[in-house]
Formats: structure tokens, sequence, C-alpha cells
């Protein structure tokens, strides 16, 4: 586990429409484009290996260079490569972060100088959502999973925590970007949670959903 000591100032960051990375969560990612490809054998070389996902963003005053201010850096825990030069990785969610400036340089990848304040929770162990109807929630669900016809197995979300629960359904779902960034951005678990839950009452009302299949 990190230490906000062991946390680097300037980190890469992979912007990635839609991709949201949680803390204690984690994300698997193909890496197939020259410049990511260097960027992850730069990331190799350091003690941490974080690599800082973050959101593009078109919003004027609230984005450094088109980025959105928030992000998640997560360690690189596993990676293998294929015949071709490409590489399957996975990111293990460590801390979100604040852009604070990007970085000039010459790499052909994307770095910027972060902020970890105000993010030390993450650092911690799991959040806890005291407030958790976990039935009244399954039951949402279902009837979301039921009119998109999506699959999952039920008895893996039944027994699954509720951070673990409640992480991977924010990174999962098809929202939007921008309510990706609503899920990433939410101060606790709870906060995270009721967000969710908004999502998908709106996603059931307007008739609009996601097309993915939960495994």
């Amino acid at each position: 586990m990190f230490n906000l000591a062991d946390l680097p100032d300037v980190i890469p960051v992979f912007p990635l429409p839609g991709a949201l990375l949680l803390p204690r969560s984690r994300l698997p990612l193909h890496l197939f484009e020259p410049r990511y490809l260097a960027m992850f054998e730069d990331v190799l070389k350091t003690p941490q290996r974080l690599i800082g996902m973050i959101q593009p963003n078109t919003v004027p005053g609230r984005d450094v260079n088109g980025l959105h201010l928030i992000g998640c850096a997560g360690r690189v825990t596993q990676f293998s490569e294929t015949e071709d030069g490409r590489y399957m990785i996975t990111l293990s969610g460590v801390s979100r972060f604040r852009i604070m400036e990007e970085v000039d340089g010459f790499t052909p990848y994307r770095r910027a100088q972060v902020s970890w304040g105000g993010f030390e929770r993450d650092l911690g162990p799991a959040d806890e959502d005291r407030g958790f109807d976990r039935p009244a929630f399954l039951n949402l669900l279902g009837r979301y999973f039921a009119a998109r016809e999506l699959q999952t197995d039920w008895d893996s979300l039944k027994e699954a925590d509720d951070e673990l629960l409640i992480n991977s359904l924010s990174m999962l779902l098809g929202f939007e970007p921008e309510d990706k960034q609503a899920l990433l951005e939410a101060p606790s678990l709870t906060t995270r949670r009721e967000t969710l839950v908004t999502l998908i009452e709106f996603a059931l009302r307007s008739g609009e959903g996601s097309e993915e299949v939960m495994q």
C-alpha cells in the first residue's frame, strides 16, 4: 500500500474517454499505439509504476489543455505481451489526483504535475456505505439489466462487498464520459452510490442504456 510520500509529483497521463479507474479497483487496458507503448515501457522503469487515467474535457475553465482536472492513478500490476508487440495490462487503482499543469518534454505521451491533496482516503482501507440498502439496489439493478437485456453473475454481485460492488458497476456500466467523471469525483462511497442510482434511474426513464454484457 502506498503512502502519500511515495507518490510522485509528475506522472504520465492516459486520456481515454469513458474509461474509469477508481481506487482499490482494477482496470484492464489494451495498449497498441506507439506513444502508449513507449509510456508503458518508461513506467516499468519507475518504482511506483503509475499511470494516470484521465477523461478528455471540452468545458472551458474546467480543464487543463483539454483534460479534466481530476483523474485516478493506477499501478501496473499485471501485463502480458502479444506476438505483434501489443500489451494487455491491468491497472490497480491507487489514488485520485488533481492536475496542476501539463509538463512539456520530449516524450510522445502526455505528462502532468499533479497534487494528491484531498484524496488521502483513497490510500486507506476500503470505504464503507453505512446507509446502503443492498436489496433495493439489486432490485433496481435487476430492472436495469432486464431492460437492457444484460447478463451478469448475480451470485457474485450479491456476495461482493459494498465498495467492490459499487465501484465495479460504476466502471463497467456504459454511462457517458461526463457521468463517469461525476462517479470518479464523488467524495465518498455513499455519494458514488447515490450518483450511480440516479444514473440508473435516469437511464430507465429515458430508455437509453448500455449494450455491454457483464461477465
